[in-house]
């Protein structure tokens, strides 16, 4: 649930601890950056409050792979 803790157009109750999810095409032009972000944030941000969702398998390989591809489209 990205909404949880970011905003995302067009989403409602949006959380406002981290980043807004705009531009990410231009904010990640290497798509693999993203996804190694979702995976686990703490290798880049060690103070990093998101969780990591590959690293401790909150999300399947399939499930992280849906997430990127839509966080991409943004």
């Amino acid at each position: 649930n990205c909404l949880a803790c970011h905003k995302i157009a067009g989403g409602a109750l949006p959380g406002n601890i981290g980043p807004a999810l705009v531009n990410m095409k231009a904010r990640y032009p290497d798509k693999e950056k993203l996804r190694s972000k979702i995976f686990d944030s703490t290798v880049t941000s060690p103070n990093s409050i998101m969780p990591p969702f590959g690293k401790h398998k909150i999300l399947s390989k399939d499930e992280l792979d849906k997430v990127v591809e839509f966080i991409y489209s943004l």
